[in-house]
């Protein structure tokens, strides 16, 4: 399934939205300039490798801790692959302009890059010896997602859906489509438990996705998304 655009039109020019979108771009286009070892490089210095944010806990460096701690900022504008940056700035154009509207913009990056972090240690919980990084925008709009959902339950997302050989379009509340796509992380995450050397499933971070949704919920209420003015 694949969200075209939702019911609620915003109020305001999400300038914060499209400079994520822009950054990430931006960064993408800087890793296609990479030779594949200086690639590999790239994400293991600014990507969250769960091995290496273990070990700096473990010497109490106070250097080596800030330093991998600083990744879970870095490594939420690294992506892996075209499908990879297309399909998140999808959902963040989609999903992050309304939220950014509640919120209003200085609310909304902390926001966002507070989810990102939250989603980022929630896979780290369950693969603290990977030594493979983790890198996406992902969690970030994972929360962006979960604020949506609580916020905007009965908005219509027009989606997508292929039928054998054809197409069409559906309109769906938010609270099933999210609902749907959060217990399939959980459902995955779930599924993963057995792994002990990956980070993921098949390159996804699964865990990272259903942390920083169920973050977002939360934080976008303790952010003030409900207050009568964001009504």
């Amino acid at each position: 399934m694949v969200p075209l655009h939702d019911d609620n039109p915003t109020e305001i020019t999400p300038y914060i939205t499209y400079v994520l979108i822009v950054l990430n771009i931006i960064i993408f286009v800087y890793e296609l300039s990479l030779p594949a070892p200086e690639l590999r490089a790239f994400f293991s210095t600014y990507g969250v490798v769960p091995r290496e944010l273990t070990l700096s806990l473990q010497s109490g460096n106070p250097a080596a801790i800030f330093g991998q701690f600083m990744t879970l900022i870095t490594s939420q504008f690294l992506h892996g692959g075209f499908l990879h940056l297309g399909g998140n700035m999808l959902f963040l154009w989609i999903f992050g302009n309304n939220i950014e509207e509640k919120l209003g913009r200085l609310k909304y990056i902390i926001f966002y890059l507070s989810c990102g972090i939250f989603a980022a240690l929630a896979q780290y919980i369950f693969s603290i010896n990977s030594t493979v990084p983790t890198l996406g925008a992902s969690g970030a709009i994972a929360g962006i997602m979960g604020a949506y959902i609580i916020r905007f339950p009965r908005a219509k997302i027009l989606t997508l859906i292929p039928l054998g050989f054809f197409l069409t379009t559906f309109r769906i509340p938010a609270v099933f489509f999210l609902g749907f796509w959060f217990a399939q992380q959980a459902l995955y995450g779930v599924a993963s438990l057995d792994t002990t050397t990956r980070v993921d499933m098949g390159g996804i971070a699964y865990w990272a996705h259903a942390g920083g949704f169920a973050f977002g919920a939360i934080l976008s209420w303790l952010m003030g998304l409900f207050n009568p003015e964001n009504r």
